[in-house]
């Protein structure tokens, strides 16, 4: 094969003018036009025009389908082009890739297009468009790009590298870590690969600590289901008809499916086995087949799915901060924020469909409370937070979330009698629910000019903890206001 060409390093230079309407709108009725033609076999008028789409607004995901659908079906999915075009292509791929380094991204794309246009499962074209997409920050086109490519050649080392470093940077890496296996074993003395699957695998960030057990929903009780043991699944798998003891207890719940595919427990096993051993990704496929066959009804399986979701968010985050520690750089410190506000409303949608499904159960309203509060959303958080209050196990630290909400949205007086309820509410004066209760409404009520209510929460507080947190400052502090006044 070829050998594939690169873009210069560091070429990124200012990315795409935003479309105006009506250049929306005409693009509009082009691919209108095209999906005409395209139905009509008139394929390549329809490739003119889709291809005319793709070049003009290069972001759009539904174009781009398009355009390659169309060529699948002139080509007639034979993953080989037009006769003796190999030439053309490798000249059309050079304007490509020179037009890219300049920056002029409408004509690198009229040369991919019509490279596309002779073979649209050149494997080296497909990089080269895939690159420009990566230089344009055009996440769903990449990806939708290098999938094509993959399914020219899943094995492909360029493919899966490129696929890797995409996943990596947009925070999917689970399936970075797939892309660069295949990497290690088209390549098995690969450095960067080898890396790169030590750097971010999971069984390593969770032996650095990694993990944060509030992300993972570990106090969860619906989550108990999944934290099966291996020998567990092993004898109910031996237990089901016509098992065979010679074969793993994944491999006898994927043939119990096979033989019974009605069977919704062996869906269930079956995933608790990708659970246990963190392959989330898998565990959702199995429960979003169970899902499909039970109808979308049964709540055993959406609960798992939503712990499967949860977990996987959580995952990511986790080897995303893991990789802040190892290489501080600001986009990895920015890709680690992405991810945690995914993770954040991730979760948030998840308790919001467990407090509709149980709207009594406290414990799931205060943690949708604390989504939304993490999200910002300061008044949908109060609501929640303030249905969860009664539960005498939690007041406390739901009380000290409602006082930050409303100290969020200026209602002073409402935060600092929530903070002082939230003292009252801790028997434990160890509490360190009941210190930062005591300290919140500290601080506030100084800021109030409350001066007797700061300096009983502050005294009382230096009284338990004199080192807790800047509380000797803050008294210090109050006393200057106080002379000063």
């Amino acid at each position: 094969m070829e050998s594939r060409q690169q873009f210069t390093p560091g070429a990124r230079v200012e990315g795409l003018a935003p479309l105006t309407a009506a250049s929306r709108h005409r693009l509009q009725k082009v691919f209108e036009h095209g999906q005409r033609c395209a139905e009509k076999n008139d394929f390549d008028y329809a490739n003119q025009l889709f291809a005319q789409c793709v070049v003009e607004d290069p972001s759009s995901l539904l174009y781009l389908q398009n355009f390659f659908a169309n060529l699948q079906k002139k080509y007639g999915d034979k993953k080989k082009g037009a006769k003796l075009s190999g030439l053309k292509i490798k000249s059309l791929r050079s304007a490509l890739t020179k037009a890219a380094n300049k920056g002029k991204w409408e004509p690198a794309m009229q040369a991919g297009c019509a490279a596309l246009a002779l073979n649209p499962w050149d494997i080296s074209t497909l990089l080269a468009i895939s690159q420009t997409y990566d230089e344009l920050r055009i996440d769903e086109c990449q990806l939708f790009t290098l999938r094509w490519a993959m399914g020219v050649d899943v094995k492909d080392a360029a493919v899966n590298r490129q696929a890797a470093l995409a996943l990596q940077r947009m925070g999917q890496f689970d399936q970075a870590i797939a892309c660069w296996q295949r990497v290690a074993k088209a390549k098995p003395q690969d450095e960067e690969a080898r890396q790169a699957i030590s750097r971010l695998s999971v069984e390593q960030t969770i032996q650095q600590g990694g993990y944060n057990s509030d992300s993972l929903g570990a106090g969860d009780a619906s989550n108990t289901e999944a934290k099966v043991s291996v020998a567990q699944f092993s004898k109910s798998a031996q237990e089901n008809e016509g098992g065979d003891e010679s074969q793993t207890p994944e491999e006898r719940w994927k043939a119990a499916i096979l033989a019974d595919p009605t069977n919704i427990d062996s869906y269930l096993y079956l995933a608790d086995i990708c659970i246990h051993e963190t392959r989330y990704s898998d565990a959702e496929y199995v429960l979003t087949r169970a899902s499909e066959v039970a109808g979308g009804g049964d709540l055993r399986i959406r609960e798992r799915l939503e712990d499967v979701l949860m977990r996987r968010a959580a995952q990511q985050l986790a080897v995303a901060e893991q990789r802040v520690l190892q290489d501080p750089t600001e986009e990895n410190e920015q890709l680690a924020v992405k991810i945690r506000n995914q993770v954040n409303q991730v979760e948030l949608e998840i308790y919001a469909a467990k407090s509709d499904r149980d709207p009594n159960n406290s414990h799931q309203k205060q943690e949708l409370g604390i989504r939304f509060k993490r999200a910002g959303k300061y008044k949908e958080a109060i609501t929640a937070l303030q249905s969860a209050r009664d539960d005498s196990k939690q007041r406390g630290q739901v009380l000290v979330e409602l006082g930050e909400c409303f100290q969020r949205i200026e209602q002073y007086k409402l935060a600092l009698t929530n903070y002082e309820q939230a003292v009252e509410a801790c028997s434990d004066p160890d509490s360190e629910t009941r210190r930062l209760a005591q300290y919140r409404a500290g601080v506030l009520a100084t800021g109030m000019k409350e001066f007797d209510r700061a300096e009983r929460h502050l005294t009382e507080l230096a009284g338990l903890d004199y080192g807790y947190r800047d509380v000797a400052d803050r008294l210090d502090k109050l006393g200057e206001l106080r002379d000063s006044g």
